[in-house]
């Protein structure tokens, strides 16, 4: 192997990245990294930094890149407040399963451990112990084995259940020559379900008479939503989704459900609890898909359950299942689609009832002036079928994810930890590193206003999603659930908006204000057609997005319609 000539360690870190097939680095300058910022220079062309304007917003594109790949979104920030401001991303990183490798400056070792400028100690800030921020903390103290960090650092990132890791950069060792080489490109371990479980698993299908398969969590790639599919297929298997990853089953598909999450479909909810087998494949069986862990009772379902993970750390940490297997989501797939199916099988009323109930809660109630059910409808009529739809959090999130029809893997980047300020930095690092494909945001205005400063990042950058933007001046979660525990007795909840329209042009986007549904079509097909980015300001009053009322007639009305 050649040895490279000694170089600064902040360089050889930029190099081990290349190497690693980065190509997009995400985050906000800071002193303590320097020489990885000169690094960026000396490699221009082969890599680049796309400096943001606060650290939750650069992690949170960091934590998209993730999601898009599936290898580790990267992201620097500098000691201390840097890393404060992106613990959001790398704690949605941790819910999310979502590769992503965090660099942080650190303190130079001569001052360690007396509260230097912005010091911190990341292992405990961050650690497994601390709680769910990250899967590994490391410091790398020799410029030597600085390559060897990067390449465990992408190694437990991805391997078994993926997830975010940390890695700190005392400022005085990326100053330090090296002729350390960069190791070759990490590619994790794929674990392959066992051939006895994979028999048990054909013979518990055999003895059900109301299965349901529930796809979900990180790992997929194209070739396994396509085995899955193809093994629902051969089974005949009603699909659903667990929440916010509704992309990893066609929701055109005569088998698919619906999703398990918040705001679930009623009937599907029914059919989760009555099913007699649920194969989970991919999910972790949180708090949102269960429905407070009651749709599948913890620690020990009623339902027979088969549960399919790639960490055998998160097998059996929450649900006593029938049967456990460990393995990659794309040996798992393909695994199951090896399974010879009967002839005939007795759930074949079972799943054409799911398929029923899922295509009755797509019809929606207008709403005037502005309906958005209709919104959501119309973005999905005039975008390109491969369109990539981010959100963050809010009650506005609820009518994309039950509207929306999405078509393959890769095309929704939504927060499962519901994390809010998302949806605007994941269009922007999506529009970035996917320049072909239209990206559109839905946020709200309590969502959004939390990560608006990267318009800024998206002008200087060259991204152009469309960020179609609800402003119900409220944060309209908090409200729907005061009005059910307190009602009539608000508090903390209202907004006082800036004038979205004119912020973004501040910004240098192309900004409209829509307050009737008949004003929208026409406004977001001109997005579609400019290369500038564009921001639909949509005026929504509170009532129709915070009162639990509203809500359940929207979904009591699509129930009756599909009777009548």
């Amino acid at each position: 192997m050649h040895t490279p000539v000694a170089r600064l360690a902040g360089h050889a870190l930029v190099e081990a990245l290349i190497a690693q097939g980065v190509g997009t680095c995400f985050g906000v300058p800071g002193e303590s990294f320097l020489p990885v910022l000169d690094g960026f220079v000396e490699h221009a062309g082969r890599i680049r930094f796309v400096s943001c304007r606060q650290e939750g917003g650069a992690a949170f594109m960091a934590e998209a890149q993730g999601k898009l790949t599936r290898r580790p979104g990267i992201c620097f920030v500098t000691r201390g407040p840097g890393a404060a401001n992106a613990a959001v991303g790398l704690h949605t990183a941790f819910q999310d399963s979502t590769p992503m490798v965090l660099f942080i400056g650190q303190v130079g070792a001569e001052v360690r451990d007396r509260e230097a400028f912005q010091e911190l100690d990341y292992r405990a800030v961050f650690g497994p112990n601390s709680g769910g921020f990250a899967k590994w903390v490391g410091e790398v103290a020799s410029a030597d084995r600085l390559p060897e960090y990067v390449a465990k650092a992408f190694h437990l990132a991805m391997q078994g259940r993926p997830g975010p890791v940390v890695l700190a950069l005392p400022e005085d060792m990326l100053r330090t020559p090296t002729a350390a080489p960069v190791l070759p490109r990490v590619e994790p371990a794929q674990a392959w379900p066992a051939p006895g479980a994979l028999r048990e698993v054909r013979t518990r299908l055999l003895a059900a008479q109301r299965p349901l398969l529930l796809a979900g969590g990180s790992g997929w790639d194209a070739g396994a939503v396509q085995a899955l599919q193809r093994f629902a297929e051969n089974w005949q298997l009603p699909v659903a989704c667990a929440f916010r990853f509704q992309d990893l089953f066609d929701n055109h598909h005569p088998l698919y459900a619906g999703d398990v999450g918040i705001g679930v479909n009623p009937k599907l909810a029914e059919r989760v609890r009555d099913a007699d087998l649920v194969l989970a494949v991919g999910p972790r069986l949180g708090e949102m898909t269960t429905g407070g862990y009651a749709l599948l009772a913890a620690p020990r379902p009623r339902q027979t359950l088969i549960h399919v993970h790639a960490g055998a750390e998160e097998l059996g940490s929450v649900y006593a299942a029938d049967l456990l297997l460990q393995s990659s989501m794309a040996n798992a797939a393909r695994a199951l689609e090896t399974l010879a199916a009967p002839a005939a099988v007795p759930w074949s009323a079972w799943a054409a009832a799911a398929q029923a109930d899922y295509q009755a809660n797509l019809v929606p109630l207008p709403v005037a002036p502005l309906d958005l059910a209709e919104v959501v409808k119309t973005v999905q009529r005039l975008a390109p079928a491969d369109t990539v739809v981010t959100n963050g959090a809010g009650n506005f999130s609820g009518w994309l994810h039950r509207y929306w029809r999405y078509r393959g893997l890769g095309s929704q980047l939504s927060p499962t930890s519901g994390a809010m300020g998302y949806g605007i930095p994941a269009a922007i690092a999506a529009n970035l590193l996917l320049p072909g494909r239209c990206v559109v945001a839905f946020t709200g205005d309590g969502d959004g206003l939390m990560t608006v400063q990267e318009l800024a990042t998206a002008r200087a950058h060259g991204a152009r999603p469309i960020v179609v933007l609800v402003d119900n001046a409220s944060y309209g979660t908090i409200r729907m659930h005061q009005e059910r525990e307190f009602p009539g007795r608000v508090s903390g909840s209202d907004l006082v908006n800036p004038d979205f329209v004119g912020l973004a042009r501040a910004f240098g986007w192309v900004a409209e204000r829509i307050e009737r549904t008949e004003a929208f079509a026409p406004a977001f097909g001109a997005a579609l057609a400019r290369d500038e980015p564009t921001l639909l300001h949509l005026i929504l009053d509170t009532e129709v997005s915070t009162t639990r009322s509203t809500l359940s007639a929207i979904r009591a009305t699509a129930l009756q319609r599909r009777h009548t």
